[in-house]
């Protein structure tokens, strides 16, 4: 009872946690916000590889068929959260941001032989930013000014249930069913310093609930005694989503709203197809290295145009859902982790400890210029290190929890059409993030036998 007790206190803390935004940048504006890392704290530290990662004392949810690797005797608790200093510079404008964010929660447990099943909650996106533009005077006037007023918030989640199963030596299978849901909000508005001038306002909502799923496959081959590789790969299905994006426009003068319009596109969002795949090479028990290439067909999918500003300054503007709103995203990654003496009697805590080392790099889905005049596409890379702390638990078994951190520094370039000089400009950012996990094992299977 102690532990079932300990396990929904855990659960309560994640969700409750759950609603903190981990990120403040005008880059979420596109798409459906800044996506987050599909990593957990045993591979945040590796550059986020995963495919090819199958250990029954971690838990994998980038690709489900590593669930089976678990044993009968074990549950394992998973949560991570992290800390990040951001700073995003615009021409000459700089701003340095700190956030706190819940990166997932997640258990695992053997159903049946060679079966494994996990549950899990985690982000998928984040929107949040609030920005304005300086007063700039109007082409054929002395003294009129306009400005522009930029704020946003939102994102999307998801909660799922996967499994993995074993059926014979070489080859392992696993299945996501996932529950995606979450909104939008981003709001607009282009003012003037004349009185008797209207301005305009707009405001741009989409809401998501729909269902999806994630297909895994992982290929053992021994090499010798010591040595082995594991070959992964995922697909994720893509598909139309039923549901509404609206945009509210309202004309207003510096004493009354003037007139208000709405427009709704029906089945306006649709979700990218996607596949992974990944190697990782295992010596022993204390090293592992490996790699993983992944594609998101998001070119391919449907969404609102004009999604978070202005096209131009009429109210006529057609709203419309089309594809080519947003760029594919490809990512590659590589990394790698050793631990000196893992199951050594003799071995001191530091040679017990895990040391990982990573990197990626990203061209990200994001399309800051929609008409095409910047073809530019954004690009993201960065590099990763940590550690895994095993605590001492003085079981009759040894079952030991661990503490993972990392540390992240990350880069992006956004290439966009600057609207006052109609030229190329960039939007860059750095962060600098602490990723903390903490996994819990436990034997709650086992049967006492007395003699």
């Amino acid at each position: 009872m102690n532990k079932i007790t300990l396990a929904i206190l855990v659960a309560s803390f994640s969700l409750a946690t759950y609603a903190q935004n981990g990120i403040n940048t005008p880059y979420s504006r596109y798409g459906f916000g800044i996506q987050s890392e599909r990593a957990m704290g045993f591979n945040k530290g590796m550059g986020g590889i995963a495919q090819g990662f199958r250990n029954g004392q971690e838990i994998n949810i980038a690709n489900p068929a590593s669930y089976s690797a678990i044993d009968s005797l074990t549950m394992l608790f998973d949560l991570g959260v992290s800390l990040q200093n951001s700073n995003h510079k615009m021409g000459e404008l700089q701003q340095n941001v700190r956030n706190s964010s819940f990166d997932y929660f997640a258990f695992q447990f053997r159903a049946f032989r060679n079966v494994g099943m996990t549950v899990g909650i985690m982000p998928i996106t984040n929107i949040k930013y609030n920005f304005h533009s300086s007063s700039e005077t109007l082409a054929g006037t002395e003294n009129i000014t306009s400005s522009y007023n930029f704020n946003g918030d939102g994102g999307l989640r998801e909660v799922f249930f996967g499994t993995g199963w074993h059926p014979f030596r070489p080859i392992s299978l696993g299945f996501n069913v996932r529950y995606i849901w979450g909104d939008y909000t981003h709001n607009a508005q282009m003012s003037f310093s004349e009185s008797s001038a209207f301005n305009l306002s707009r405001t741009y909502t989409g809401e998501v609930g729909t269902y999806s799923w994630q297909a895994g496959l992982q290929f053992i081959q021994p090499i010798s005694k010591k040595d082995k590789i594991v070959l992964g790969a995922t697909y994720t299905y893509g598909h139309r989503l039923g549901s509404e994006a609206t945009r509210s426009t309202r004309t207003l003068n510096n004493t009354s709203i003037e007139e208000t319009t709405s427009d709704t596109i029906k089945n306006a969002f649709q979700l990218p197809h996607a596949i992974s795949i990944g190697a990782t090479y295992y010596h022993s028990n204390n090293l592992r290295i490996g790699a993983d290439f992944e594609l998101q067909k998001w070119s391919e999918c449907r969404f609102p145009n004009q999604q978070t500003g202005f096209s131009s300054s009429t109210v006529s503007d057609v709203y419309t859902s089309t594809k080519g709103q947003l760029n594919d995203r490809t990512k590659i990654s590589a990394g790698l982790d050793w631990t000196p003496k893992p199951y050594s009697a003799t071995a001191s805590y530091l040679e017990q400890c895990t040391y990982k080392v990573g990197g990626y790099y990203s061209q990200t889905y994001a399309k800051a210029d929609p008409t095409g005049t910047i073809t530019d596409k954004p690009n993201e890379f960065g590099v990763s290190a940590g550690l895994t702390l095993p605590i001492s638990n003085k079981n009759v078994y040894d079952i030991t929890p661990k503490i993972n951190i990392a540390v992240q520094w990350t880069h992006t370039n956004i290439p966009y059409l600057n609207a006052t000089t109609m030229r190329k400009s960039t939007l860059s950012e750095n962060y600098l993030r602490l990723c903390v996990g903490i996994t819990f094992s436990e034997r709650w299977f086992y049967k006492m036998k007395v003699k």
